[in-house]
This record gives structure tokens, C-alpha cells and sequence, in this order.
């Protein structure tokens, strides 16, 4: 799920990507050294990075989120595909399993009835061979080989796992971009590419696949601690972040396919397709 903290983080990373074009070991847009961080600064260190012409971006909250969201109800949504690491060979009536273990379900189809086995992270090939032949009537297996006497018909499948998220809720919480510097150009020099850049995207993506949308709330220029060689500019942003669920996700390997008499609703055909 995506909290605060994500929120904060990733704000810091996207204004750590702007300032730096060119990577944290070349020169900033504005010429002078930067740190960058979620948080507020510790005052011992930004006085002494001051004094050393550097320069310091904080991103902190500003005041209470407020909810927004607009809906329940919302759907899962796939965030990773399933991942295959098996794989089943079909020659005939022969099934020979292949390729690394891992969890995931593997189905042999005969003669139109499915049977699936979920492959343990203990197994080996010749074990989840062995496994899923026993569910098969007059199958038998060697090794990761399974032999399907008498069979008409055979196909086999691998089903992985990915994962899906859904939204719970969605709200907007006010962040503050603050530029510490030690004159008025520097202080420029850093705030004027970063709410250009920052005002030009509305959209941002969290670790957890969701998504927010951010957009500019003015900014605020104080010269009041001058005589300390400090000066600051406040840029304000309103993010809107979803709190998601995640979940693990079965691959869909065995569907049924019905098909209903439009008379009496009952079943006339079932199939595994």
C-alpha cells in the first residue's frame, strides 16, 4: 500500500531525478552541490553545508490530508504477470516435465477432464511428475515423464502466479518542497528548474503499481534569516494517493465452459476447453 512515508520518498526521488540530470555524480542544474530528502533538515548539518555552499531540498507534509475517494467497489488490478519456470512437453500420450521448480500449477488435460497439481517448493521434477500423474486414471510416470495410456486427446498448461492490487481508498495530502540556500541565486538557481519540471508532469507512480496525480499550490519566499546567510523558497504540491491491497494471483489454467438450455436454465454441455 501506498502511505506517507511512499509518498514522501518518491516525491524526494523525483526531485533528486531533476536536479540531477545527469546522474549524482555530475553537477546539479544549479551548479552547486544538493541534498535532497524526505524529511526536515537537522539545523547543525544544513548551517554547516550552508557555510560550504551547499544547498538543501526538504520535502515534508504540509497540514492534514483530506479524502477523496470517489468510489468503492474498484476492481483488481494486475500488477505483475504470472512467471513460468516450467515447462510441459506434449508427444502423443507422453508428458514430460522440464525446467525449474518453483510454486505454480501444471495441468494435464485428458480426453476433455482437467487435473491439476500445485508444484510444492519442495518437489522435483520427477515428484511433481509423480504427483500428478496419481490423479490421472492409467497414467503412470518415469522421471519427470508421465504416459497416458489409452489417451485420445492431451494438452497440458503451467500456470503461474502474479500479483494484483486494488484501491481502498484515495486522499490528498499537501507537501512542501523547501530550497535551503545561502544566497538568492542559489536559492533560484534550484527552485526555478524544479517547479518547471515539477509543474509540467501531474502524474506519479508508488512502489505498490498505483498511481497519484500531483499539481502545484503556489510557493512561498522568505528572506528572514539572511543575516544567517539562509534563504528559502517553499514550492507547495497537492498529491493524490490511492491506499491499495495487494494480492497473489493464480493464472487462470482449468476454465469450465457450461452451456445452458435457454428453456429450462439447466446445464446441457460442460467442458474443460
Amino acid at each position: 500500500m501506498a502511505s506517507m512515508t511512499d509518498v514522501l520518498k518518491q516525491v524526494a526521488a523525483q526531485v533528486a531525478a531533476v536536479v540531477y540530470p545527469s546522474g549524482t555524480g555530475q553537477p546539479s542544474v544549479a551548479g552547486i552541490p544538493l541534498r535532497v530528502y524526505p524529511g526536515w533538515p537537522v539545523p547543525s548539518q544544513l548551517e554547516t553545508d550552508l557555510a560550504n555552499n551547499w544547498a538543501h531540498i526538504s520535502i515534508y507534509p504540509h497540514g492534514k490530508d483530506r479524502k477523496t475517494t470517489r468510489y468503492l467497489g474498484r476492481t483488481w488490478i494486475p500488477l505483475t504477470a504470472p512467471v513460468h519456470t516450467l515447462v510441459m512437453t506434449v508427444v502423443g500420450g507422453v508428458v514430460t516435465l522440464s525446467g525449474t521448480i518453483s510454486p505454480q500449477n501444471i495441468l494435464i488435460n485428458r480426453d476433455g477432464f482437467s487435473y491439476v497439481y500445485a508444484v510444492q517448493q519442495s518437489d522435483t521434477l520427477t515428484t511433481a511428475a509423480t504427483a500428478l500423474a496419481s490423479m490421472i486414471p492409467s497414467a503412470s510416470s518415469s522421471g519427470p515423464v508421465i504416459t497416458l495410456t489409452g489417451a485420445h486427446a492431451v494438452f497440458a498448461r503451467v500456470g503461474g502466479f502474479g500479483t494484483a492490487y486494488k484501491e481502498t481508498k484515495r486522499q490528498e495530502q499537501p507537501v512542501q518542497i523547501t530550497v535551503w540556500a545561502n544566497s538568492p541565486q542559489a536559492r533560484d538557481a534550484v527552485a526555478s528548474p524544479l517547479d518547471s519540471a515539477l509543474s509540467d508532469s501531474n502524474n506519479i507512480s508508488f512502489i505498490d503499481g498505483s498511481f497519484g496525480v500531483i499539481t502545484g499550490n503556489g510557493q512561498l519566499m522568505t528572506d528572514q534569516l539572511q543575516k544567517a546567510d539562509l534563504y528559502r523558497v517553499d514550492l507547495f504540491y497537492i498529491i493524490d494517493y490511492a491506499t491499495t491491497q495487494t494480492m497473489q494471483a493464480a493464472e487462470t489454467i482449468a476454465p469450465v465452459l457450461e452451456i445452458d438450455n435457454a428453456q429450462t436454465g439447466l446445464p446441457e454441455i460442460i467442458r474443460n476447453p
